[in-house]
């Protein structure tokens, strides 16, 4: 006759999650709690200059004359702005915007006058005038030549 062995089981070991959870969240409160709290670049507040207007209008010239030279060159008071070869004249658009808000700020009316050589380019002027537009310059006028026409 044989006999058979019954083993007992072990008592599992099983961990218990609820009591562990607790002591996480505690551990985070602590440490939340007791960290430095330092004031980020950003929470620094300051201000920026801004624009100040003028009471009575400044003696700044009114006008800015673009000269157009025959070779495609630009030039503003003996200044060369971008390249003949460019798509679309960024510097001196820059320029003219400038000159525009400070015209603005010392209350005097921004005016350019464009001043083409004989045998300048059409699409050099349809250029200097389309950065004169892209700077929100609105008073464009075209100088005469010696003849006045």
């Amino acid at each position: 006759m044989a006999v058979v062995l019954k083993r007992k089981a072990a008592p599992g070991t099983q961990m218990q999650i609820a009591p562990m959870i607790d002591v996480v969240f505690l551990m985070l409160i602590y440490f939340m709690v007791s960290s430095t709290l330092e004031k980020q670049e950003a929470d620094v507040s300051f201000e920026l200059p801004g624009t100040v207007e003028q009471a009575s209008p400044l003696e700044l010239p009114d006008e800015q004359v673009v000269e157009i030279r025959a070779d495609g060159r630009v030039v503003v008071n003996e200044y060369a702005y971008d390249v003949p070869e460019a798509g679309r004249f960024v510097e001196l658009a820059g320029m003219l915007s400038r000159f525009r808000e400070t015209s603005e700020a010392g209350r005097i009316d921004a005016v350019v006058v464009l001043a083409p050589e004989d045998g300048a380019s059409h699409q050099t002027v349809v250029r200097v005038l389309d950065a004169c537009s892209a700077a929100g310059i609105e008073a464009v006028n075209f100088a005469l030549g010696e003849d006045g026409f």
